[in-house]
């Protein structure tokens, strides 16, 4: 059904039913909430070029999602993450719209989305730690929120970010009091903003209680459980073997687990495991006691926060930038004890 077939039916102007539908606030609640009941009695949903108009900005959120490189952000991480800006999305009868380019290719996406004008703003996922996608979508003038930080943008802009250098100085301080000195970190890519800042708290934590750290037990690449489970194996049959694993995401954690039952050795009895706990909806963590301690941040929580400042500055205007860091919660679960 058409606005126009719509708006005859109930015997209004399509202008009048265009504002009422999309949130404007020149229209009164007693309207807005008839008109409501009839769009759903007779299955009328205006579409996003109608919000357009109705209400001055576009009520669609862009995600630009970079395949083909070595980080492609289609994982169960992101999955969650969208889950979140969804959910945002829904309550304030916003859209998503999901952009899926070769790496080398995002600028000219993010052009591309600025230009036809029917999205509002962008969220940047993964950011480097030299990311140029907000210098460039500062240039063309499109709003954005990052899931993350950016060290090397010198400019304001508005972020939500895990307090990722506290969170594994934390997590690397309690397994230190455990006893444990021979802590592997299992990181995420350190090109990544986020895995620099874990890798920075790691080894804060060993500096301030004396320890130097060893680049044997330090390593870096995708998280994934066969990540997890390869450096794992080749840790544990090495001349030192760590005695205390922390990893960057449960699914390493996953495949560490599988390297220390194939040598025979039990978990959180011979060896523990400290993982970053993304709070994952079809990777969960969360018996009674759960099976790995963990510093826990529901990545699903960061997606609905993000999709929230940016519907608040696509509807509100420019305004200073929103910063809001998330502080993981520690966990403790049946895979650390003090060393064997």
């Amino acid at each position: 059904m058409k606005l126009k077939d719509f708006a005859k039916l109930v015997g209004m102007s399509a202008t009048t039913v265009s504002r009422a539908l999309n949130g404007h606030p020149e229209v009164n609640e007693a309207t807005r909430a008839r008109l409501v009941a009839a769009a759903r009695q007779h299955g009328y949903q205006p579409n996003a070029h109608a919000r357009f108009l109705a209400m001055g900005h576009a009520s669609t959120i862009g995600c630009v999602i970079p395949i083909g490189g070595r980080n492609e952000i289609v994982n169960p991480i992101y999955a969650d993450f969208l889950a979140g800006v969804g959910e945002e999305c829904a309550r304030r009868r916003f859209e998503i719209n999901l952009t899926v380019v070769p790496e080398e290719d995002q600028p000219e996406a993010y052009r591309a989305l600025s230009s036809k004008g029917l999205i509002g703003g962008v969220i940047v996922q993964f950011p480097r730690h030299d990311d140029p996608r907000p210098a460039l979508l500062d240039r063309i003038g499109l709003p954005y929120v990052v899931h993350g930080r950016v060290t090397g943008h010198d400019g304001p802009y508005s972020w939500v970010d895990v307090n990722n250098l506290r969170a594994f100085e934390r997590g690397t301080g309690f397994l230190m009091q455990l006893g444990h000195l021979r802590i592997a970190l299992l990181n995420g890519d350190e090109r990544l903003d986020f895995a620099r800042r874990r890798r920075d708290g790691y080894l804060r934590a060993l500096r301030d209680a004396g320890h130097a750290p060893r680049p044997a037990l330090m390593t870096t690449g995708e998280m994934t459980a066969a990540y997890g489970y390869a450096q794992a194996r080749a840790l544990l049959a090495g001349p030192e073997a760590p005695t205390a694993f922390l990893c960057a995401a449960t699914m390493i954690a996953t495949g560490v687990r599988q390297a220390i039952e194939e040598r025979g050795l039990v978990l959180g009895r011979d060896v523990s495991v400290l993982t970053f706990d993304d709070d994952l909806s079809y990777y969960a963590n969360r018996d009674a006691v759960p099976v790995f301690s963990a510093m826990r941040s529901p990545v699903r929580v960061a997606g609905a926060r993000c999709a929230a400042l940016l519907i608040d500055r696509i509807t509100g205007g420019p305004g200073d930038p929103v910063q809001e860091l998330l502080e993981a919660e520690l966990v403790v679960g049946r895979s650390t004890a003090p060393p064997a």
